[in-house]
This record gives structure tokens, sequence and C-alpha cells, in this order.
């Protein structure tokens, strides 16, 4: 399986370029988990949960918290403001 450096190398340099570094890298981060999260978003029409019908499968509910619980973490740091030089920094 080839790197996600290789495999994601055009979105990861318009991003690195448009938001920095580590700010690009999360923001392909966040891409990735929004298309897990599709994607197992419509496994889970197809695997319903016997004990709640019209839910997703227990394992898919457990992936899809993971999943949001990543991305919500990923957009905190995101959104993180660089100490300003004028900080002592």
């Amino acid at each position: 399986m080839a790197s996600v450096y290789k495999e994601r190398a055009e979105e990861l340099e318009r991003f690195e370029f448009q938001f920095g570094v580590e700010r690009g890298r999360l923001a392909v981060a966040q891409d990735l988990l929004t298309d897990a999260l599709a994607l197992i978003g419509q496994h889970g029409v197809y695997c319903q949960s016997v004990r709640q019908p019209g839910k997703p499968a227990m394992d898919l509910q457990i992936i899809l918290k993971l999943l949001n619980d990543s991305k919500e973490l990923v957009t905190d740091v995101m959104e993180m403001k660089k100490p300003s030089s004028a900080h002592g920094g």
C-alpha cells in the first residue's frame, strides 16, 4: 500500500500551501475522516442493528463515534491560534 504522502500528494501540497504544513496535514486528515464517515454511514444503511431497528449495527455506531470524536479533535487543533511573538514567544 502506498504512503498517504504519495497517494494524497496533490491535496497535501494544496492544503499545506493554503494553511501551512501542520494545519494543511490536519485538513487532509479531516477530509479522510469525512470520507470514512460517509462510507460507514452508507454501510450502516445495509447493516442495521437487531436491537435498535433503524440504527446502524453496534460496531458501526462505535466506529462512527470514534471517527466523529477524532474529527472534533482535529478541528479543535486546526482552530488553535498560533502564539504571538508579543507574548514572549
